[in-house]
């Protein structure tokens, strides 16, 4: 027969002191407030975001603006419509490979820094670039800019506009990237919503929620309760009620009897009068 192995009285011990350290550290959280885990989370939301904000690189942002000018003899409505056009290829493969060399970045990395916004109200292109550098960001509007121009002043003679850089891009002196401390807010007000959804969200301390009373159905209205103009009661007659239907009948015979008898009263006085004129 094989002998079973029976556990090491240390690793019972451990078990019993975890379990009891486990059991403290409930008790010690059923104490605290209701709103801690709003609290909890809203707090970590901001450690969060001061992390970003610190170790996040900055990002800066440059604007170049070229403007879309009609030919002399050429209708000046046109110009917004080429603006909208030159706008769609601004970002396109043949602006930004003749743009590459004066951005010196691949153009692949070029066409994600770079991108392009028109107005609906004026003949004009808005070239926007971004970079980790304020220098590198206003270096490549310029040269999308600059390569734009080019290349849509190629085609004047047979669009009848021309385009002329009205703007070229600075370099910033701020970034765009959110700082620190805007991005504690943030983080913190995120943290604090999700707080307040796990407080809506988490079961109550009694359990299951209380049962919703279902009303009984009504009681059927007996027949002789619609007869008395009592329907919608389910009370039963009276034994008043009850001993008066019972005496109905006797109450019937009495009447017959003493109709009866009024009756024969009746007769024997019309028949006295005439019983003497015989007898005289």
């Amino acid at each position: 027969m094989s002998k079973t192995t029976q556990p090491a009285p240390a690793a019972g011990r451990r078990f019993h002191r975890t379990r009891t350290r486990l059991a403290g550290l409930r008790a010690t959280v059923r104490r605290w407030p209701v709103w801690w885990p709003a609290a909890a989370c809203a707090l970590t939301g901001a450690l969060a975001g001061t992390g970003y904000g610190l170790l996040a690189a900055p990002q800066y942002s440059a604007t170049a603006y070229v403007v879309v000018v009609p030919a002399d003899r050429a209708d000046p409505g046109t110009a917004l419509g080429f603006a909208q056009a030159y706008g769609r290829v601004a970002t396109s493969g043949g602006v930004l490979a003749q743009a590459q060399p004066d951005a010196g970045v691949p153009l692949a990395t070029l066409r994600a820094r770079v991108e392009s916004a028109t107005s609906p109200d004026a003949p004009m292109i808005e070239i926007s670039g971004t970079a980790g550098r304020a220098q590198q960001a206003a270096g490549f509007a310029n040269a999308v800019a600059k390569a734009l121009t080019e290349d849509g002043n190629k085609a004047t003679k047979s669009t009848g506009v021309s385009l002329v850089l009205f703007a070229k891009a600075l370099p910033p002196a701020s970034p765009v990237s959110p700082s620190a401390p805007l991005s504690a807010a943030v983080g913190g007000c995120a943290g604090g919503l999700l707080g307040a959804l796990l407080l809506l969200a988490r079961p109550r301390p009694g359990g299951h929620r209380d049962a919703v009373a279902v009303p009984a159905p009504a009681a059927p209205v007996p027949s002789w309760a619609s007869h008395n103009g009592t329907a919608g009661t389910a009370a039963e007659p009276s034994t008043a009620e009850a001993s008066a239907g019972e005496s109905r009948p006797e109450e019937a015979r009495d009447r017959k009897r003493a109709t009866r008898t009024e009756a024969t009263a009746g007769r024997k006085r019309e028949s006295g009068p005439q019983e003497r004129e015989r007898v005289r």
